[in-house]
């Protein structure tokens, strides 16, 4: 298993003394220390020092301490450190069912306002303290349907290296905007290829274009197991935070089930680390525009950050539950009722939702918004109830989208300026009161085979993954074999950090 793991990218063996000591001593003279995944997982233990300068320190500025927090433990202000990962709690009048939804907030992460940072911190980390990544020889190469290469971008800064962001061109103009401020030189480190969410094939090609040159690392994040690894470890722990805190208030609320669009499979990771402690279910979601592991259909689609046409090498496939399709037109069109003061009052007065909750669904963006939509049609297919819980999260927030709310507009709705009260009233009445359990597949052993099998096209015809190392994937021994190696990563960043600071 360890020959296998190895070929994909999973090891302890240290690559280039030299490289390591070089790195080490580049990032003495920057004051750069790397903090473990432990102190990801549970920031009390980042050093007292570290949170005493962390005070004085813009979330948003290209600072090595922002290493420190890359994790879902940013208070609201984005400064401080909480003890509970900041969270919504959705109940009835938000959502239409029993059931309660719980998503957890991405948005409050340093730099780029979105969880995926922490992916891309996890990606390049072991990297650099195996001597496999030269911050002075190589550029960073982080492909991506949006959020994922900010965060590489935003790493790749903090660690004094080149990043290389590479996203489809119908990405959100924010996105875009971004990181014309963050890459070093724009004209060559921002590359769009052909296409929308779907189109990940193109980004792949684009990367084995690149990775001809020598100098050029690809990080690529469906078939990185670090990012599995980050989400297992760090946002299921955090999950299970936020989980343990609602059941002091709700003593008989059990977690039923883990929902999250597939992306590049690294935030479903987090359903595997719960369902190993609550045995709750792991629901992925796709855009049904592009129902790959519905039907093995294709398509395009606007839910952003999500992927698709291809199953991501990291998918623990066969641990997941249920897959279940959900239209764009929904998270689009909530979205617009979410971030209308018609679509707030409907809220306020005839469902009476809070004040405090509405000012918070800024916290939302468009996947976000998939989630928790889809979050509401599983507690419909399960038949929850008032003790139970769904959770998911939301990956980022309504400021990324901003030109979208236009473009939507003027696509579904005649070019208006705004939602109306109807427009309010038939988006709620339609995309959360009207949702049903259609398009919702519960996997049995035969489906689960089924959608494994067809990674065997993307990774094994196009990539060139041998097939061994593909088939290892399907045995839930290789899943927890591979977990074995963080502890051991943190010894190593352990020591390299004395060598940083010594």
């Amino acid at each position: 298993m360890e020959k296998i793991l190895a070929r994909l990218g999973v090891t302890t063996k240290v690559a280039d003394e030299k490289t390591v000591n070089e790195t080490a001593a580049r990032f003495k003279e920057q004051k750069l220390t790397l903090p473990t995944f432990a102190m990801l997982a549970d920031p009390s233990k980042i050093p007292a020092d570290i949170k005493a300068k962390l005070a004085d320190v813009d979330p948003d500025a290209p600072n090595p301490l922002n290493l420190y927090r890359v994790h879902w433990y940013n208070g609201e202000d984005r400064r401080s450190i909480v003890d509970v990962p900041v969270h919504l709690v959705l109940t009835k009048e938000m959502t239409g069912v029993d059931a309660t939804i719980i998503t957890m907030v991405g948005c409050l992460a340093p730099m780029i306002g979105s969880h995926k940072v922490l992916a891309a911190y996890a990606c390049l980390a072991p990297r650099v303290i195996l001597g496999a990544f030269n911050p002075t020889k190589h550029r960073a190469v982080w492909p991506s349907t949006g959020n994922y290469c900010r965060g590489g971008v935003a790493i790749s800064r903090l660690m004094n290296c080149r990043g290389v962001a590479i996203l489809p061109e119908r990405m959100s103009q924010e996105r875009f905007q971004w990181l014309r401020e963050w890459t070093v030189n724009p004209d060559e480190d921002i590359i769009a290829t052909y296409g929308c969410e779907s189109n990940v094939k193109e980004i792949y090609d684009k990367c084995n274009e690149l990775a001809k040159d020598s100098k050029n690392f690809i990080l690529n994040q469906f078939a990185e197991f670090n990012n599995h690894l980050a989400h297992y470890f760090c946002t299921g722990a955090a999950l299970e935070n936020v989980f343990k805190n609602f059941q002091k208030t709700n003593a008989n609320a059990k977690l039923r089930a883990f929902v999250s669009a597939t992306g590049s499979a690294g935030t479903i990771g987090a359903g595997d680390y719960l369902k190993d402690h609550y045995g709750s279910k792991i629901v992925a979601v796709e855009a049904l525009e592009c129902p790959t592991l519905l039907y093995n259909g294709f398509g395009d689609h606007n839910i952003q950050g999500i992927g698709d046409k291809h199953v991501p090498l990291i998918h623990n496939v066969m641990n997941t539950d249920y897959v279940l399709g959900l239209s764009d037109k929904a998270s689009d069109h909530i979205f617009c009722l979410y971030n209308s003061e018609a679509g707030r009052k409907l809220l306020a007065e005839r469902y009476g939702v809070k004040a405090e909750l509405l000012d918070r669904l800024k916290y939302l963006g468009l996947s976000s918004i998939a989630n928790i939509l889809s979050s509401i049609k599983m507690a419909k297919m399960m038949k929850l109830g008032k003790d139970d819980v769904v959770m998911t999260v939301a990956t980022d927030g309504a400021r990324m989208y901003g030109s979208e709310k236009g473009l939507i507009l003027g696509r579904d709705y005649n070019g208006k300026a705004d939602f109306d009260a109807l427009d309010a009233a038939e988006a709620y009445g339609q995309y959360i009161l009207g949702l049903n359990t259609d398009n919702i597949i519960e996997l049995t052993q035969r489906d689960r085979e089924r959608v494994f099998n067809l990674g065997y096209f993307t990774w094994c015809e196009q990539q060139g993954i041998d097939i061994e190392a593909f088939k290892a994937r399907e045995c839930q021994c290789f899943w927890k074999t591979m977990r074995s190696y963080v502890p051991e990563w943190d010894k190593m960043i352990e020591a390299f950090n004395k060598k940083v600071t010594g």
